[in-house]
């Protein structure tokens, strides 16, 4: 997410848990209002899920579980989705730069998160 709060990439893997596009929006919305004063990296559970997170310059990352999840394992997977999306912006994670390589970011987000 951006700094405002708006969706700029994201995969969910549960069609259960999510089903509409509506839904999605309204739990970031309601994820986003609970982490966004948050400097570094941080664990909370919302609506029964295990988030991890971590905000950067204007953007916001954010991988979530099951409430039985090991916060360990998210917490492996959103730094390695950090560091590789770092390595392909050369260290500037800022909103524009990733916009310009969202191709790129796309593809490594793919492969990161391989079918959940």
């Amino acid at each position: 997410m951006d700094n405002d709060g708006n969706r700029i990439l994201a995969k969910y893997y549960d069609k259960n848990v999510f089903p509409t596009v509506k839904e999605q929006k309204q739990y970031e919305k309601n994820l986003f209002q609970k982490t966004h004063r948050a400097n570094a990296a941080e664990i909370i559970m919302l609506d029964g899920l295990t988030v991890v997170y971590k905000s950067n310059v204007d953007l916001f990352f954010y991988v979530m579980g099951g409430k039985q999840e090991n916060e360990l394992i998210l917490l492996s997977v959103l730094n390695c989705l950090f560091d590789t999306i770092s390595l392909i912006l050369k260290k500037n994670v800022e909103k524009r730069a990733l916009l310009d390589n969202l191709d790129v970011v796309m593809l490594a987000f793919d492969e990161i998160c391989d079918g959940g």
